[in-house]
């Protein structure tokens, strides 16, 4: 007996959201798959800073500028010829740490879609690596661990069209807000001892910060990307290790330098044309998995959508009640 034709539509209204869910799991699985062949995401860089606003203040301190990261926030300094970040002040005790960092999925399993997270090193002694954030009640850029990261708005972190500029939530929009609270405050507080001023808040809600810190110059600011060259990250890691040899051999007095020929060698497995063939080949099988499960995804979902057209009559057309 033909089922009627309100049972067939229920039974369909109950495949549907099943397909739908399917089609969005696959979609996100595919873009997991795509990040991952995606290595330019994990290539280190700095951040430029510019500023293109009409005033004075801002061409002088915001403009070819650099992002550094101390007392657990993030700020805007001068930069020299060698793009290395200029102190405000002459007698900081330790030196200033330009961002270093890299886009990387951020470790939340309750976050769904998992959202592309920022990290940056913020020492070089021990080179710890930090999450950059917005804070969720300031709206101003800080960095942590994962556990004091995880309730504020961590991502999702990209990049523009050109893969150029940072963005946050899909644009840009990053502020530099004067945090100098005068010549009698300014020196109470950590950062206002070494003269940092700029600190990087972000316009979350697009209405210029309002409601946020008041009284203070503030000005748009785009935060561009540098690649470090594969020879800074390897004498940044000739220092690190450096550094721990000393520490291992207990003096400080204890130097250690890598025979050139050990160094070329390291250089060409790391950086060399052996490396980036091997780079090649894995993009490449990455890829062939990525349209392997596409095809086997689509197939997949082709048959739960014919299975739900035939629970009718069994032709796969629905068939009409009887009057």
């Amino acid at each position: 007996m033909a089922l009627p034709l309100g049972i067939f539509l229920g039974g369909c209204v109950v495949a549907i959201p099943v397909v739908t869910g399917i089609a969005q799991g696959v979609e996100h699985q595919k873009k997991q798959n795509e990040e991952a062949a995606n290595e330019s995401r994990m290539w280190k860089f700095n951040c430029l800073v510019s500023c293109d606003a009409d005033d004075e203040i801002a061409n002088e301190e915001l403009n070819n500028a650099i992002l550094v990261v101390r007392h657990d926030k993030v700020w805007v300094v001068p930069r020299d010829k060698d793009n290395k970040p200029i102190p405000p002040e002459d007698g900081i005790t330790d030196p200033l740490h330009a961002f270093a960092g890299f886009y990387i999925q951020y470790p939340d399993e309750n976050r769904f879609p998992p959202e592309r997270g920022l990290v940056s090193t913020i020492s070089e002694d021990p080179p710890v690596l930090n999450w950059i954030y917005c804070d969720k009640e300031t709206y101003e850029l800080r960095y942590a661990n994962r556990t004091g990261s995880i309730v504020h708005h961590i991502g999702v972190w990209d990049w523009n069209e050109d893969e150029t500029r940072l963005t946050f939530d899909g644009w840009e929009g990053f502020m530099a807000i004067d945090e100098w609270a005068g010549e009698e405050e300014g020196p109470t507080t950590p950062w206002g001892r070494e003269g940092l001023r700029w600190a990087v808040y972000f316009d979350k809600d697009d209405n210029g910060l309002k409601g946020r810190p008041q009284g203070r110059d503030m000005f748009e600011i785009s935060l561009t990307r540098r690649i470090q060259s594969a020879e800074e990250q390897l004498k940044q890691n000739e220092a690190a290790e450096k550094k721990m040899q000393v520490k291992s051999r207990g003096g400080l007095s204890t130097q250690f330098s890598a025979p050139a020929k050990e160094r070329d060698e390291r250089w060409e497995k790391k950086y060399g044309d052996d490396a980036k063939k091997r780079l090649e080949k894995e993009i490449a099988e990455a890829r062939e998995r990525l349209e392997r499960q596409k095809r086997e995804e689509e197939e997949k979902e082709g048959t739960i959508w014919q299975g739900s057209r035939e629970g009718g009559d069994g032709s796969g057309s629905p068939s009409e009640s009887p009057r």
